[in-house]
């Protein structure tokens, strides 16, 4: 997105970005990948774009910008403000201080490119302790899958022509999630994971994504309206199914879910989609 000079001066300027002797053209290239991200697949009119913009948290672009570009008086801010929030996020994760070494490789990280996921929507506070409690959440995840298989496999029979119909509707539904998974906001589908997936209790999420109990609940229950209209959606639209299949398919789904596994689909949505800044 090109944006105007007047607008892109006056920004550098409210963000302080000077401090840093961070080059304009580069904050005005971030500016432009938080507007392209925001308004996506649309032509936002300038006055919308310029309202955008300046809701930003731009002094923690430019700080986030002048670390990208190696300024060591940014590292230096950077680590004073926000290595403790860091770690005092990972202590509310885990009491007994395992989640730093979580805190300390995301720092390792910052050195890297993971600054290109922030666009400055949040706080880099908010940003950087969604980023932690994503991580987390993929640990868990990496343990799971390696714990060991049972001595005693047990073989499902096979279909029969009767279970035809619903193994369609399985896989339907499938890849109506997943469609749908994808186009969550990244902290909707951690939530996701921490409550339905993970099965921590309301309390347990909360406190890993600093929200109240009833916030917690408040955004599963939204997140599942979403969810539940993106997947109606995407099986009239794109699979061409009549409104009273589709109310079957979603029943026969729900009656046996088969292969359909909420956990691994969360995993694969959020490695195709990273927790960036929106």
């Amino acid at each position: 997105m090109t944006l105007p000079q007047r607008l892109v001066d006056r920004l550098y300027a409210d963000a302080d970005a000077a401090r840093w002797s961070l080059p304009a053209d580069l904050f005005r290239d971030a500016l432009a990948a938080s507007a392209d991200k925001a308004f996506a697949g649309r032509s936002p009119a300038a006055p919308d774009v310029e309202r955008f913009l300046r809701g930003l948290h731009l002094q923690d672009l430019a700080l986030a910008c002048a670390c990208r570009h190696g300024v060591d008086a940014a590292w230096e801010q950077l680590m004073r403000e926000h290595r403790p929030v860091l770690y005092r996020a990972a202590d509310a994760i885990d009491p007994t201080g395992r989640a730093r070494e979580l805190a300390d490789a995301l720092w390792a990280d910052l050195f890297g490119s993971l600054f290109r996921y922030f666009h400055g929507r949040s706080s880099l506070a908010t940003w950087l302790r969604a980023v932690l409690a994503q991580r987390h959440v993929d640990a868990i995840r990496a343990a799971k899958r390696l714990e060991p298989l049972p001595e005693e496999e047990s073989f499902a029979p096979a279909a029969t022509p009767a279970d035809a119909n619903d193994m369609k509707c399985q896989q339907l539904v499938g890849r109506a999630l997943d469609a749908a998974l994808a186009q969550l906001d990244a902290r909707d589908r951690l939530r996701l994971a921490c409550y339905h997936a993970r099965q921590l209790t309301l309390a347990e999420t909360g406190r890993l994504l600093r929200e109240h109990e009833a916030t917690v609940s408040r955004h599963l229950a939204r997140t599942r309206r979403t969810l539940r209209t993106a997947v109606e959606r995407w099986m009239r639209e794109d699979a061409g199914l009549p409104a009273d299949e589709v109310q079957r398919c979603l029943q026969a789904a729900v009656d046996d879910p088969g292969p359909l596994d909420l956990a691994a689909m969360l995993d694969d949505a959020s490695r195709k989609n990273p927790v960036v800044d929106r």
